[in-house]
């Protein structure tokens, strides 16, 4: 853990609230939509027969004549998944001296993990790559944090296995956060995601963009999409100004799908500090900035590898 040590560091002490109230669970630091008689007033109810008589407000009995039982928001906890991409384009970009898509999405993983873990949420992880998947069932034990690390050190990106179907088999009365470059089965993804909100979970998107993909250099090149190695197109100067179009395009389209569908969305880029990126997360703002809102087609793999 020694080398995500200055990462929980700079997020000791940054909360998660959810964004809305939490179904029935146990107690916690949450809202619920479950109202008890402890905690911060919200409400007044008529006494019923069995109603603890402590909750009575007995001055407002005494000026009323009317019992009334005063009613609190209870507190409850929000199962928290962590979803990796570990699809092959998430290996991009691929020289060693830059960060790639899931060496990010690794550490911002690890920084909400462990910001939801400090207010005592199970936390638990599903990283799919190209063996299948790697499931930790949520916990709250001393040692989760290390552990959901460990298991995301030991992945490589690799592979082009669809997200839909394991989210799909998430519980819908927790909190879903997909790590993801939005690459693969985008499609069937936010159609399961918009059935989850629906149902009650509360989902977020951290679209991971390299900066590479945002600053091709110039040249040509030949480029390759690593989910599909014989797709192959070379790319000219004329050729990657029309893809840089079509790239912010789909990046707003992203944004705004993802919104639609009733998720939180937020671009995380490579070069981006983790610990500011989970922040931005938690508190639902802007990191990057996408520009606005437009439709658009989606590029053919602009995550590709590059080379001469």
């Amino acid at each position: 853990m020694s080398a995500y040590g200055p990462l929980l560091d700079a997020l000791r002490g940054v909360r998660w609230p959810a964004r809305r109230a939490v179904g029935n669970a146990p107690p916690g630091a949450h809202r619920s939509t479950q109202k008890g008689t402890a905690g911060e007033f919200t409400e007044y109810r008529l006494y019923r027969q069995g109603d603890d008589p402590r909750a009575l407000d007995w001055r407002l009995l005494a000026r009323s004549d009317r019992a009334f039982v005063r009613l609190s928001d209870d507190r409850a906890l929000l199962c928290t998944w962590i979803v990796v991409d570990a699809s092959a384009s998430m290996a991009f970009p691929e020289e060693a001296a830059a960060r790639s898509k899931f060496a990010q999405a690794r550490l911002v993983a690890v920084g909400l993990a462990a910001i939801a873990h400090a207010s005592s949420d199970p936390v638990g992880l599903l990283v799919v790559h190209a063996q299948g998947m790697q499931r930790v069932p949520p916990r709250t034990r001393r040692g989760t944090v290390q552990e959901l690390a460990r298991v995301l050190d030991g992945v490589g990106p690799g592979g082009s296995a669809p997200l839909a179907p394991l989210v799909a088999q998430l519980p819908v009365h927790a909190r879903v956060v997909l790590l993801t470059d939005c690459l693969g089965d985008a499609d069937a993804l936010l159609r399961t995601v918009a059935a989850h909100t629906v149902a009650g979970a509360q989902v977020e998107c951290v679209h991971v963009v390299a900066d590479a993909e945002l600053a091709l250099p110039s040249g040509t090149f030949l480029v390759h999409d690593p989910e599909q190695p014989r797709d192959e197109r070379v790319l000219s100067a004329a050729g990657r100004a029309a893809y840089r179009e079509r790239f912010d395009n789909f990046r707003r389209d992203m944004r705004t799908r993802w919104r639609a569908a009733g998720a939180g969305y937020t671009e995380v880029r490579t070069g981006d500090d983790a610990a500011r990126a989970a922040r931005a997360v938690v508190m639902g703002t802007a990191l990057s900035g996408a520009g606005q809102p437009t439709e658009g087609p989606k590029p053919p793999a602009p995550s590709s590898s590059v080379g001469r």
